[in-house]
């Protein structure tokens, strides 16, 4: 599981990442709001927040985490009164707790939010990322960079086929049989070579390049991080 912790208190963020690890958790440490949004990707489970940092409030970052997903946060923070807490839940916080820290109860928190997290998985309703590309199934929304992206009906299939299936190569018929269309008509190699065209055109920005064809077989999805 990785964690990524942001904190600007150096020895509390040393006994944090000790304890984690031992735990056998991966962490990445940011200092401050700058650093937390380089190391922030899909590979991270969860966030540990301080409220305030040398650069920022840790509320205007959880915000901008869930305009694209929704990967658990935890505030931790000196500011324990209950305006802060309150305010910190209704930004998007999934919990909230208040320094000095006690690490035990500290991993027990975060077990606690993850075992909900498993019996309410990424991919029901929670966001999708890779690289620059965000897809929240319950809402059918699809942003890349930030910006939303306007998909048809089987442009965006084709799009959650292929994250369903990260990193493993689909053959041409496995992806127009799950693109079967309304009227019962199936996807011709053709029309798949243009669809699968037109979503590179709309999905991949900045140099990313997550759809690479397979000769002779299919499709496969590249992660970008």
């Amino acid at each position: 599981m990785n964690i990524l912790l942001v904190e600007d208190d150096a020895p509390l963020a040393m006994g944090i990442q000790y304890a984690l690890k031992k735990k056998g958790f991966n962490i990445q440490w940011g200092k401050t709001l700058q650093e937390a949004r380089s190391l922030f990707d899909a590979s991270v489970d969860l966030i540990l927040l301080d409220v305030t940092l040398p650069d920022g409030s840790g509320y205007d970052f959880c915000k901008e985490v869930r305009n694209t997903c929704d990967v658990p946060v935890i505030f931790i923070t000196a500011l324990d009164d209950e305006a802060n807490v309150v305010f910190g839940l209704d930004t998007g916080g999934d919990d909230y707790i208040s320094k000095p820290i006690r690490l035990s109860e500290l991993i027990s928190r975060i077990n606690a939010l993850m075992r909900r997290r498993k019996r309410n998985p990424i991919g029901t309703g929670g966001c999708i990322l890779s690289g620059s590309v965000a897809v929240e199934p319950l809402r059918c929304k699809v942003t890349v960079g930030g910006e939303e992206a306007s998909l048809t009906a089987v442009e965006y299939k084709l799009l959650l086929l292929l994250l369903e299936n990260r990193e493993k190569v689909l053959n041409r018929n496995t992806i127009i049989e799950k693109l079967w269309d309304i009227d019962g008509n199936f996807v011709d190699y053709n029309t798949l070579n243009v669809y699968v065209k037109r979503l590179r055109e709309k999905i991949e920005i900045n140099g990313e390049k997550h759809i690479e064809t397979v000769r002779g077989l299919g499709y496969v999805w590249r992660d970008i991080l």
